[in-house]
Order: C-alpha cells, then sequence, then structure tokens
C-alpha cells in the first residue's frame, strides 16, 4: 500500500498540473459519486494526510481519494492519448485545458463539504509529515502510544490511529536504523519520539528525492535497507535479512528486519 510519502508526492503533482484551474471536464466512476457536478469548479489544491489525499473546490466541497493497495493518480496532457482515461480501472477523471489527473484502481472516494473532512479522517492519529508534526503532532503520538502497553512497536507504527502515513515501508527502515527489534514491547523503548521522527525524516527526503526511496539512493534495488529483501545481506553486516509478521491473520504483515542489527529483546 502506498505510504505517507507517496501521496505527499501525488498531491505536489497534482497541484502541479491542476491547481487554481477551472475543470473541463470531471468524471467521478464511482456509484455513490457517479451524478456530482464538478465541471466548473475550481481546484483549490489537493493536500495529503497520512495515506489519504483531499482535494478542495472552490464551492466548499471536497473530493476524498484513498489509494489502497493499487490506486495511483497520474497526469496526461489534456487531448493526449493517456488523458482519454478509456481503461476499465479508471475511477476519476479531472481535467482542465491543459492537464487531465487520472485516478486509477482509486480505492476509496467520497465526496462531501470541505468542513466535513474530520468525518472521514479524524479517527487517524497526527499525520506525520505535517509542519507541526515535530511540535503537536508528536506530543499527541506519544500520547496515543502510552495507552498501548506492551504492544510490540511494529504493529503500533502500523496503527494509523497513532500517526497516519506509515506502512510496512517505513516500519521496517525506521527500526532498523534506530537498531530496534520489530517485537520490542513499547513500555520498553526509551525514546519512542526519535522513532516517529526519524521515520519523518526517511518519508521527507523520498518526498524531495527524483524518485520514492527510504535510502537516499534512487538507483534500483537500493532504496531500502531491510524491506523487500528477505534472506539478501544485510547492507550494514552482511547478516540475512529475515522477514516476521506484524498482527495475526488474516490481517498480518510482513516485517522486515536484521537479526543481527536488531537483535531480539525478551518480552
Amino acid at each position: 500500500m502506498p505510504e505517507g510519502d507517496i501521496l505527499r508526492r501525488t498531491a505536489v503533482r497534482l497541484d502541479q498540473g491542476i491547481a487554481g484551474r477551472v475543470l473541463t471536464r470531471a468524471e467521478l466512476r464511482w456509484p455513490t459519486a457517479a451524478e456530482v457536478v464538478l465541471v466548473g469548479r475550481t481546484v483549490l489544491g489537493t493536500v495529503s494526510y497520512g495515506k489519504h489525499l483531499l482535494t478542495r473546490f472552490d464551492d466548499g466541497r471536497t473530493l476524498h481519494t484513498h489509494l489502497r493497495m493499487e490506486g495511483s493518480w497520474a497526469l496526461a496532457r489534456t487531448g493526449a492519448p493517456a488523458a482519454a482515461a478509456r481503461g476499465p480501472f479508471v475511477r476519476v477523471v479531472l481535467g482542465e485545458q491543459t492537464w487531465t489527473a487520472v485516478g486509477t484502481r482509486i480505492g476509496m472516494l467520497d465526496v462531501v463539504a470541505t468542513r466535513d473532512e474530520h468525518d472521514l479522517i479524524g479517527h487517524l492519529g497526527p499525520d506525520l509529515l505535517a509542519p507541526d508534526f515535530p511540535t503537536s503532532g508528536l506530543a499527541e503520538a506519544l500520547a496515543r502510544i502510552a495507552v498501548r502497553g506492551g504492544a510490540p512497536i511494529a504493529e503500533v507504527l502500523l496503527d494509523q490511529r497513532v500517526a497516519a502515513g506509515i506502512g510496512t515501508i517505513y516500519t521496517a527502515e525506521s527500526l532498523f536504523a534506530r537498531r530496534l527489534w520489530p517485537w520490542t514491547p513499547v513500555d520498553r523503548i526509551d525514546d519512542l519520539g526519535a522513532i516517529l521522527l526519524t521515520a519523518r525524516a526517511l518519508m521527507a527526503r523520498s518526498v524531495e528525492a527524483r524518485s520514492p526511496t527510504a535510502t537516499g539512493d534512487t538507483t534500483p534495488g537500493r532504496t531500502t535497507m531491510v524491506h523487500g529483501r528477505g534472506r539478501a545481506p544485510c547492507r550494514r553486516c552482511g547478516t540475512r535479512i529475515r522477514v516476521g509478521r506484524a498482527f495475526q491473520p488474516p490481517v498480518d504483515r510482513p516485517v522486515y528486519y536484521c537479526p543481527t542489527c536488531q537483535p531480539r529483546v525478551a518480552r
């Protein structure tokens, strides 16, 4: 599932194409929104919140989309073949004179009053990439962690109700950077704030990079330290990377780690 860095990159890209522009074409290929009319509306901009996108319009409405596992947004020159958006998995088309934004395999879609956005994302923890996260957001996230007792740190990081935006990639990469075993109970960790700020720093670097990367290196095959590298040698010590599971089936998630750099601790 795309994580916070991908959503932020997507929001920036959409703004580059359609923010401040009047829509000349708008298609919501979604059962509950098919009759919504957005043609003639000006796009104020798109913001990301965790793994969610909020595209706001000048009439006080917001288009909310979530990419789930396979969704994506792309820009195409209006009039180009890609802008025709004829594919069977296209769910949203927002076009203006120069650019057309096409949302494919979108997992969630809603149109709500902008003032009601909280109804859709209010259950989430603070956005890890928000400007105020290092201050008020971090304090709120730590307060949410404080009630989790001895829950494994990997499961706490994956819980969007704690801090929004972290998925399996940045869970694994942040814990590797901090040399923490993914199943360490949170009540045995002294500096939880450092873990969250590490995740934020890795994501922020990815947002600014030429292409997504958790390491700063955009070379194919070198964009992660541990995630997706099961049985490959650790880039730090050479030990084979292992993969464990967070949560229980059927909602379990893979968590990659180095057993040497991230030694097991007694629970």
